[in-house]
C-alpha cells in the first residue's frame, strides 16, 4: 500500500486532497500542522473543516460520529492503511483532521460523550424527549440515542386485506 512506504507523504497528499476536494460536502478547509501519536508535528499533515455543513445541517451530533467520523476514520485506517482521527467540536462546528493519528478508543474519545443538540431532528421526532430532565449527564443524555418506549412498544398497523 502506498501509505507504508511513504507514511508522511501519504498523509500530506491525503490532506491536501482533503482539503481541495471535500469542501463541496464539508464548506471551507485549510491544510494545517498537527500533533501525531509520538508527539512530533506533523507539517501538513491536518486538515481543518472551518464550519462543517454536514453537521451543522444534520444539526445532530449522533450522525456526525456514526455516519461521518467512525466510517471515516474506518476508511482510512482499513483501505487506505493510514491513521486518521477526526476531531469535531460541537460548539463552532468546525472539525480538525489528523492524518498519521491514531484515533482514541472510543470510551476516552470527548465526542462520543457529547449530548444529544437541542434541535436534533432525530431526538424531536423519535425519541425521548430528554430536554425536560433537569440534569443531562452521560447516564441520561448521550449521543447514543434511547428509542422511545411508546414508539417500540406499537404494533405495526395492519393494512386492511385487499
Amino acid at each position: 500500500m502506498f501509505s507504508k512506504p511513504l507514511p508522511d507523504l501519504s498523509c500530506r497528499l491525503n490532506a491536501l486532497a482533503t482539503a481541495v476536494t471535500c469542501q463541496w460536502l464539508m464548506g471551507p478547509c485549510t491544510v494545517n500542522d498537527v500533533e501525531l501519536d509520538d508527539g512530533t508535528v506533523g507539517s501538513g499533515m491536518g486538515v481543518l473543516v472551518e464550519r462543517c455543513r454536514y453537521l451543522e445541517q444534520s444539526g445532530c451530533a449522533s450522525i456526525c460520529i456514526n455516519s461521518c467520523k467512525i466510517p471515516t476514520q474506518e476508511f482510512f485506517e482499513k483501505d487506505m492503511g493510514l491513521p486518521l482521527t477526526m476531531t469535531p467540536n460541537y460548539e463552532d462546528f468546525s472539525c480538525q483532521f489528523a492524518f498519521g493519528r491514531t484515533p482514541l478508543p472510543q470510551h476516552l474519545d470527548e465526542a462520543f460523550t457529547t449530548p444529544c443538540f437541542q434541535q436534533c431532528p432525530s431526538r424531536a421526532a423519535r425519541y425521548t424527549d430528554v430536554s425536560r430532565q433537569t440534569s443531562c449527564d452521560s447516564s441520561n443524555c448521550t449521543n447514543i440515542l434511547k428509542a422511545d418506549p411508546q414508539l417500540v412498544a406499537q404494533p405495526a398497523a395492519q393494512s386492511p386485506a385487499a
